[in-house]
């Protein structure tokens, strides 16, 4: 496999409400959201159940209109879903009669033309391409196994590579390792890192986990206080972290 194949995508989209109404038919969820994602950044959202995080995140990916304000990428409206902007939620939504690599390989056969292994090209180019980010996430010998015979952590593994393979040039995640168990979290947070590390790819990691967030986010924006609080690097977990962890948790 060349290295082409996980070639980085395209820089990151920068991300903005500004004055957002945010909610459904049913009521508004969120008022006055003014919040800006930079290229590249990987910001963590924390806040109570029932805040709004995931309302945040669909709006972000153009599956909720805003009720008033305005929703931006690169400074034009968000008016529906994109292929620039890839969503990961909890459930990994495989497709189930699809093994694993076809699930993979499936946003390069009916998404974006301009990629070098998009719609029109030779098969056997998406599926190397497919293949190259299973080995990327650590599965590279589960290509031609079905959804069903991988464990819940694999799976979001595959959700993962099924993501980034078509570069997208922001990646919306909806607490997505919020089901596994503490190990396999740890370890999803670790990799999640390390796949991201030259994409290019601006993160909205939407999560109820204070630790999570600090490991993960560049910043977090805290929507019960309305503050983005930058987190210092390096990422370590055994960085003393604890003033910072105690005031997200007051906020909350």
């Amino acid at each position: 496999m060349s290295p082409s194949d996980v070639a980085a995508g395209p820089a990151g989209a920068v991300l903005a409400l500004r004055g957002a109404r945010l909610g459904h038919r049913g009521g508004v969820v969120l008022d006055g959201v003014d919040l800006t994602v930079e290229a590249g950044e990987v910001l963590a959202v924390v806040g109570p159940s029932g805040c709004g995080k995931s309302t945040l995140l669909r709006t972000l990916a153009g599956l909720l209109p805003p009720l008033g304000g305005a929703v931006e990428q690169d400074g034009r409206p968000v008016t529906g879903p994109d292929a620039d902007r890839a969503l990961v939620f909890q459930e990994d939504a495989l497709l189930p009669w699809r093994t694993v690599r076809a699930n993979v390989e499936l946003p390069l056969a009916i998404g974006r033309p301009d990629l070098p292994e998009g719609p029109g090209t030779p098969r056997e180019r998406r599926r190397r391409t497919a293949e190259a980010w299973l080995a990327r996430v650590g599965l590279a010998g589960h290509a031609h196994k079905l959804p069903h015979q991988l464990s819940g952590g694999q799976r979001q593994r595959v959700q993962l590579a099924r993501a980034l393979v078509a570069r997208p040039r922001a990646v919306l995640m909806d607490e997505p390792f919020g089901a596994l168990d503490a190990q396999t979290r740890a370890g999803m947070q670790d990799l999640l890192v390390d796949v991201l590390a030259g994409t290019g790819a601006t993160v909205v990691f939407v999560t109820h986990d204070v630790d999570e967030a600090l490991h993960l986010g560049d910043r977090v924006a805290l929507l019960g206080s309305g503050e983005v609080l930058a987190v210092p690097r390096p990422r370590d977990r055994g960085a003393d972290r604890s003033a910072l962890r105690r005031r997200i948790v007051n906020s909350l």
